[in-house]
């Protein structure tokens, strides 16, 4: 079959790889309609490089239909057309059901010290095939996949698979008071969804922030008040509007490669160049965040609220202002989204009309062929891409 591959940092490649196959009695293999690009991928494009292997098949954000099953699956056949989370969980250890299926304990990486596995992201998380290819084997299939009506196109339940549970769980963890306020630091695929969510929840006001004018305008089109991070003095602009206090919570759809911090770029780039052994000891005992968005929230919450990390991060010392964590009194609260348990409570809004406008919410549509260019166009931030759904 053919995959996107990664073979270094900003060097991925459409191979020709061994088709995978049921090797479990819990397996599927799912060809593969559509994927998505992630803002998480651009981290694997280069940032993450110490973790991954030349040749490791990237992307966790796929939409197909069942070509086989193992003995052990029960609730699929063969045609069935399904959503595949991007974490694989069990469905029956503690963790699951608890609704924390990132940290299944079946799946997860213990010799990393991780959670749970997921799928084309790094040897941290299992090093397991990804979904940016024409077929994809799915352990524990006998839980983690979604199934979904045959007929409308795959944008209508594609982000079912990490967009929507991501940015859903995103506002949920803000605990956005009903008319209250919410800042969305980062607009790209995750912050653009977040502020329809909050919209969709209840928020009152909803500010969004991001330095890409096409982004910007791609917020306000649907309620929210935009600011550029290079606005100066947009942090005083948003407590103004929020009688001076701030917002009730604060969304961080960034992450660690956030603009604006120098020594934090230096230092990931250092660390792609380092031999692999001792860039992945620095990575996972230093801090190489470029903490600008982190910091931009912690300053613009109001005393009392709280700040949702949605934007992934990958240091493990990074300095925080911990005194004005501790002064303001405010909340916090992070992880990877736990897709399956917020479905039950996202699919009417997919079968019954389209409130949150996924139908036109991607910017791009790509041949499996065109994902290099597509990585290249998406980390630049050109041509207006936001979303990029690849199509074997």
């Amino acid at each position: 079959m053919r995959a996107l591959t990664w073979h270094g940092p900003r060097d991925v490649r459409v191979d020709t790889v061994p088709d995978p196959f049921i090797q479990e009695p819990t397996d599927a293999v799912v060809r593969v309609t559509t994927s998505g690009l992630c803002g998480s991928d651009l981290h694997l494009y280069e940032v993450m490089a110490p973790f991954l292997a030349e040749g490791d098949i990237l992307g966790h954000e796929p939409i197909g239909v069942v070509e086989a099953v193992g003995d052990g699956v029960a609730n699929l056949r063969p045609g069935d057309r399904v959503v595949v989370p991007f974490q694989i969980a069990c469905g029956h250890c503690a963790m699951c059901g608890q609704g924390l299926q990132t940290q299944c304990e079946t799946t997860q990486v213990r010799e990393e010290g991780m959670g749970a596995e997921l799928f084309g992201y790094t040897r941290l998380y299992g090093s397991v095939p990804g979904a940016q290819a024409e077929f994809l084997r799915v352990p524990h299939a006998d839980y983690g996949p979604i199934r979904v009506p045959p007929g409308p196109p795959d944008d209508r339940f594609v982000y079912l698979s990490d967009v929507l549970p991501t940015a859903w769980q995103a506002v949920r963890y803000a605990d956005v008071p009903e008319g209250g306020s919410v800042a969305v630091l980062g607009l790209g695929p995750i912050g653009d969804m977040c502020c329809r969510v909050a919209r969709h929840l209840g928020a009152e006001r909803v500010f969004g922030v991001d330095i890409v004018p096409e982004r910007l305008a791609r917020a306000r089109a649907v309620g929210a008040e935009a600011f550029s991070f290079e606005e100066e003095g947009f942090v005083d602009a948003i407590r103004d509007r929020t009688d001076g206090r701030g917002p009730d919570a604060v969304i961080d759809a960034v992450g660690m490669e956030a603009h604006g911090t120098t020594a934090g770029k230096i230092a990931q780039h250092m660390a792609t160049r380092l031999p692999k052994g001792l860039a992945g000891k620095l990575m996972s005992t230093a801090g190489v965040d470029r903490l600008t968005a982190f910091y931009t929230a912690i300053d613009l919450v109001r005393r009392g609220g709280t700040i949702s990390l949605t934007g992934v991060y990958g240091g493990m010392a990074d300095p925080l202002p911990m005194l004005t964590l501790f002064d303001k009194q405010i909340q916090l609260r992070m992880g990877q989204a736990n897709v399956k348990r917020w479905v039950d409570e996202i699919m009417p809004l997919l079968t019954d009309g389209d409130p949150l406008g996924v139908d036109f919410f991607a910017t791009h549509r790509m041949p499996l062929e065109d994902a290099p260019r597509a990585y290249e166009m998406f980390q630049r931030k050109t041509d207006g891409a936001v979303k990029v759904l690849l199509e074997p």
